[in-house]
């Protein structure tokens, strides 16, 4: 029962998660997404009932800042290297740059842009257009790259070339914009693009 009721609460805070960012978006009521994390976790702990306390939340919202990464990550970084790599997320640039700094991977990146810096979120096209304006690339000579359907189909729509990285082979957003690339993993990705 016990990793039914995990399960089931990283299913609650995921989902409203990204529900938090646009409900913020719309509402011009930004957070940044350490707090909107926060808040997506006390709401799945109240929903599930179950007793926390501030140091709970605290301990629960650093451990994204360990993420492991999927097996093939660190070779599939090394095939896209002769590629300019930058992140472009949700995330806080301080979140983001732990993540990177604690898998090692720092050397495969040029920069890492969050959404604080416009204070709304994706899929605003006013996000994708800071991957543009950072990278000096007309936006149909950038590859996007998310595993979540929704930041496909506003990449895809934004005008971006995306790849999905669809791992639990997820059905397709219906939102009339479909990914050019849906593959199993990164690695997988950067040997359609290399071929």
């Amino acid at each position: 029962m016990n990793s039914f009721r995990n399960w089931f609460l990283r299913c609650i805070t995921a989902s409203r998660l990204a529900e938090y960012t646009w409900l913020r978006s719309l509402m011009h009521r930004y957070a940044n997404f350490e707090q909107v994390n926060r808040d997506a976790l006390r709401f799945a702990l109240n929903q599930l009932q179950l007793q926390y306390t501030n140091d709970t939340i605290e301990s629960l919202i650093n451990a994204y800042l360990t993420l492991e990464h999927y097996p093939e990550v660190r070779q599939a970084l090394a095939a896209f290297q002769k590629c300019k790599l930058v992140i472009l997320s949700n995330g806080t640039e301080y979140m983001l740059q732990s993540v990177v700094n604690n898998a090692g991977f720092q050397a495969y990146f040029e920069g890492i842009l969050s959404v604080d810096v416009l204070q709304i979120y994706k899929p605003d096209p006013q996000v994708y257009q800071l991957a543009v304006s950072k990278l000096g690339l007309s936006k149909d000579k950038i590859l996007f790259v998310s595993s979540n359907g929704w930041d496909v189909a506003g990449s895809k729509s934004f005008g971006f070339t995306v790849g999905w990285i669809n791992r639990q082979g997820k059905t397709a957003e219906e939102l009339g914009a479909r990914p050019d690339y849906t593959v199993n993993n990164l690695l997988e990705l950067a040997n359609c693009i290399s071929s």
